[in-house]
């Protein structure tokens, strides 16, 4: 009797996992952001492609330390979600975060658990190694103002070949199919070529960036502004370099 009385009680809590996908009531969502970060894009790419709808408030970088900002977030970075209260920063972290709450199904971020770490994989590869080693020469030279950094710039390569090596097995970033993991290395890797690496040199991401620019509903929109901005700021760097004649 206890045995039966168990099981039914798991069988009264248990959700259908199709439940967690039709259900909510989306509320007020507030993201914000400024379009130079490739997080920031990538947060609302994944929005545009669940159907979320973002109201974008534009934080300048230099503002992210001011105290007002650091009552939305003591991390001092953008992006950040507030969903009714709700605040979330990271980018990856609001991927998911928005997949799982307000997904029509999820497909961009399965609830199997092999295919969900394998997209959490390329989430931290992008993260700590990828988008880090451009971050990392363009915080040093670009922002601030130092010369050309050979070593700091070659790090980038590294991390292209391995990520080509992968889309030479998969056709997208986690797999076969195209998920949030694709989303986040999409912004990634434009920014990447933002500062004038030859991406043509790595066959396997230049396919697969046009065939995941072609997932994301409106991607010229969301993305190209953010990247004139990096390549404006690039070029100003550049210029300020470059040896006079």
């Amino acid at each position: 009797m206890l045995s039966l009385t168990k099981q039914f009680l798991r069988s009264q809590i248990q959700v259908p996992p199709s439940a967690a996908y039709s259900t909510e009531v989306k509320r007020h969502i507030t993201l914000y952001q400024h379009p130079i970060s490739p997080p920031c894009r990538a947060v609302i790419m994944a929005a545009k492609l669940i159907g979320v709808d973002l109201e974008l408030k534009l934080v300048q970088i230099k503002d992210c330390k001011t105290q007002e900002f650091l009552k939305i977030n003591p991390l001092k970075r953008i992006p950040v979600l507030d969903d009714g209260g709700f605040l979330l920063s990271e980018s990856r972290a609001i991927l998911t975060y928005l997949s799982d709450k307000y997904g029509k199904d999820d497909s961009l971020y399965p609830r199997d658990l092999q295919a969900r770490a394998i997209i959490d994989q390329m989430f931290y590869f992008d993260m700590g190694t990828l988008y880090q080693a451009m971050v990392d020469y363009w915080n040093y030279c670009v922002l601030k103002d130092n010369p050309h950094d050979e070593e700091r710039y070659r790090r980038v390569f590294g991390p292209l070949n391995l990520f080509n090596e992968t889309l030479g097995v998969s056709k997208f970033a986690a797999g076969p199919k195209f998920t949030l993991a694709d989303v986040s290395l999409l912004t990634s890797v434009s920014a990447i070529d933002a500062i004038g690496v030859d991406l043509t040199k790595y066959p396997n991401i230049h396919s697969w960036s046009d065939r995941s620019q072609k997932m994301v509903p409106n991607y010229e929109e969301i993305n190209s502004k953010g990247v004139e901005q990096i390549k404006e700021k690039f070029r100003a760097w550049e210029d300020k370099f470059r040896p006079k004649k």
